[in-house]
């Protein structure tokens, strides 16, 4: 499905967003095969009502089968990342993420729609349209990365010394 654009950073925020509509800055970023490969998958968020609270929703990333450096990887390795990647594509914001509120301060630091980011800890797993994708908090991100093969859990074209 098509995407289509808005303005608007955040689901969940009162009223609800638009049904079906995502960022400018999104659409974009399809210069990106891997985004526009999610964002295509995933389609239109449209039964995406709201994102509670402090809420991210990232699509977790699996990485290609055949490393830049020449290793393939087994489907088991593979399947490793829905359970051990620590990078996502952020799909959605609640209304209150990344906004200080007492218990958290992240002094003007945000995330945008269709970056990659790294988190930690494992919020829910859950799919969207096959998607494999998961629920953080907010304070779970950790930063900003513009490659999300920079960041892996395993090794795997890297000599160690």
């Amino acid at each position: 499905m098509a995407l289509k654009a808005t303005s608007s950073f955040d689901i969940g925020h009162n009223p609800p967003l638009n049904k079906g509509l995502l960022l400018d800055a999104v659409i974009k970023e399809y210069c990106d095969p891997v985004k526009k490969e999610i964002f295509d998958s995933i389609g239109d968020l449209s039964k995406l009502d709201r994102l509670f609270s402090a809420r991210v929703l990232l699509a977790t990333y699996i990485p290609p089968r055949k490393s830049k450096g020449g290793i393939i990887f087994t489907d088991k390795e593979l399947q490793e990342s829905i359970y051990q990647g620590q990078v996502g594509l952020v799909i959605a914001k609640g209304p209150m993420a990344f906004k200080d509120d007492g218990q958290s301060t992240f002094g003007g630091q945000d995330i945008a729609l269709g970056e990659w980011v790294v988190f930690r800890g494992g919020g829910p797993r859950v799919q969207i349209n096959g998607v494999n994708c998961r629920i953080m908090d907010d304070t779970q991100i950790e930063m900003v990365v513009t490659d999300p093969d920079f960041v892996t859990h395993r090794q795997t074209d890297a000599r160690v010394k």
